[in-house]
C-alpha cells in the first residue's frame, strides 16, 4: 500500500498540494494546445494560399516550356537546362512555438541570369525560366510551412494526451484521495471529541460520587 495514501494530515497536504499542481499543469497544457492550434490554423490558411499560386504558376511554366520545346526543339532545350546551376541559397533555422521546434527557412533570393545565350534561344524559354524560378521559391516556403504544420500538429496530440490525462486520471485521482482523507480525518475528530465528552462526563459523575 502507498504510504502517501494513509489518512494522515501529512499526506492530506501533499494530496492538496499534488492537486494544485495537476490542475495548475491541466490549465497549461489547455493553453499550448490552444495556441498551438492557432499557429497551424494559420499555417494551413497560408499553405493553401501558396499550393493555388504554385499550380497556377506551374500550369503557366509548362506551357511556356512545351512552347520553347515547339520553337527550338526538346534536345535543345534539355541541353540547356543542364547548365542551370544547382541551388545553394537555402538555409534552415528553426523556431520555437511553445517549446515545439519548427523550421524556419532562409532562401537567399538571386538574381535570375540566364545561364544561356540568347542566341537560338526564344522568349518562351524566358518565360519559361521566370516562371520556374517563381515555382521554385513557392515550393521552399510551401515545405517550410508543411512540415510546420506537421510538426505542430504531432506536438497538438501530444499535449491534448497530457492534457486529457490530468483531466481525466491525476486530477481525480487526487480529488478522491484529499476528500478521502479529509473526510476520515473530520470522522476521527469527531469520535475524539466525543471520546473527550464522555471522559468529561465520567470524570464529573466520579467526583459527585465522592462529594
Amino acid at each position: 500500500m502507498d504510504p502517501n495514501t494513509f489518512p494522515t494530515k501529512g499526506n492530506l497536504i501533499l494530496a492538496k498540494n499534488a492537486l494544485a499542481l495537476s490542475r495548475q499543469g491541466f490549465e497549461l497544457m489547455d493553453k499550448k494546445r490552444n495556441i498551438l492550434i492557432r499557429e497551424l490554423m494559420g499555417l494551413i490558411a497560408e499553405a493553401e494560399d501558396i499550393q493555388e499560386q504554385i499550380d497556377e504558376t506551374y500550369a503557366d511554366a509548362y506551357r511556356a516550356l512545351q512552347k520553347a520545346n515547339l520553337q527550338m526543339g526538346i534536345h535543345w532545350v534539355e541541353e540547356i537546362s543542364m547548365a542551370v546551376p544547382v541551388e545553394d541559397g537555402i538555409r534552415i533555422k528553426r523556431r520555437s512555438v511553445m517549446g515545439t521546434e519548427i523550421p524556419k527557412v532562409e532562401y537567399e533570393r538571386k538574381e535570375l541570369k540566364p545561364s544561356y545565350s540568347f542566341y537560338h534561344t526564344s522568349m518562351s524559354l524566358d518565360e519559361a525560366c521566370q516562371k520556374f524560378q517563381k515555382v521554385k521559391e513557392l515550393t521552399v516556403r510551401l515545405a517550410e510551412i508543411e512540415n510546420s504544420a506537421y510538426r505542430l500538429a504531432y506536438n497538438i496530440k501530444k499535449t491534448q494526451k497530457r492534457a486529457n490525462a490530468l483531466q481525466n486520471i491525476t486530477i481525480p485521482k487526487y480529488e478522491r484521495l484529499a476528500g478521502e482523507i479529509q473526510e476520515y480525518l473530520e470522522e476521527k475528530e469527531r469520535e475524539e471529541f466525543t471520546r473527550q465528552k464522555v471522559i468529561k462526563k465520567m470524570q464529573r459523575a466520579t467526583v459527585l460520587r465522592r462529594d
